[in-house]
């Protein structure tokens, strides 16, 4: 397990590296290579997330934030729509559900949740997981990217279906086309919610990266990554890798025994 950290941790650096460097050197025509660098240096420290929990000082939105929820894996499914079962529609619209492909599953239950959630009938799943509108003024969207490995894929080709993900991922977050997703949703995230899939993890560095350059439309995009009800004792592993890397805003716990360092104890959530 602490090898597979410790080289995703080397994957992640090195990409950070290598788009940063990509960033400088477009601008290098009017900067100092050095005044670039340390630019890059102190926008990265100041999109990080916090190292230590942050003080709960929320104020109310005047508007309604744009909610981006990662769904997946059935049983990390069933504990992130359990969480929000008393979701405040007002407050958070639109929504958007990230799948992974070939989770038709995961898909057609986010469907039943909205219809639950809204009272709505009149929307349902085609059988490529994309979600039917049947009204103009939808509030909420269902998207597909590639999924980042496969149940018993080699490891030695995961980077290259990690990298297809974050891409698709970044791509999403930008929102540079309306007809991309065929969707009226044109902002950003203003909150990135996940509970463990292996995309949210790269969801998340996706989100780093489209801050990193500014190309986000609007939303803030922060984290809250909650760890599974299932774990008692130890982290996942999306959750080792988000709590280990400081790359959430939040990170919340459901049992005490996890609660440690920036990892906030809030009770059982599902």
């Amino acid at each position: 397990m602490a090898a597979e950290l410790t080289a995703l941790r080397l994957t992640v650096s090195a990409l950070l590296i290598l788009l940063t460097s990509a960033f400088v050197s477009t601008q290098i025509n009017s900067l100092s290579l050095t005044t670039n660098s340390c630019h890059g240096q102190l926008r990265l420290l100041y999109i990080l997330p916090l190292t230590r929990p942050r003080p709960d000082h929320s104020r109310p939105r005047k508007a309604p934030s744009h909610l981006l929820i990662v769904i997946g894996s059935g049983g990390h499914t069933a504990e992130m729509l359990s969480m929000l079962r008393n979701l405040d529609t007002k407050k958070y619209s639109p929504r958007t559900y990230v799948v992974s492909s070939g989770d038709d599953f995961s898909s057609s239950k986010a469907i039943e949740f909205e219809n639950d959630l809204r009272g709505d009938q009149g929307t349902s799943a085609d059988a490529d997981g994309q979600s039917e509108k049947k009204s103009s003024g939808e509030e909420f969207e269902i998207i597909t990217v590639p999924r980042a490995r496969k149940i018993h894929q080699p490891l030695y080709t995961t980077p290259f279906s990690s990298l297809r993900c974050l891409l698709a991922c970044i791509m999403l977050l930008i929102r540079q086309s309306k007809a991309t997703y065929n969707s009226p949703i044109t902002t950003s995230p203003d909150l990135i919610l996940t509970n463990g899939p292996g995309t949210g993890v790269i969801i998340i560095l996706a989100s780093l990266i489209v801050r990193f350059f500014g190309l986000q439309k609007k939303g803030d995009m922060r984290s809250i990554y909650v760890e599974s009800w299932a774990r008692v004792k130890t982290f996942s592993l999306s959750g080792k890798i988000l709590y280990n890397l400081g790359l959430t805003d939040r990170f919340l716990v459901q049992w005490k025994g996890l609660a440690k360092g920036r990892a906030e104890y809030r009770g059982p959530l599902v």
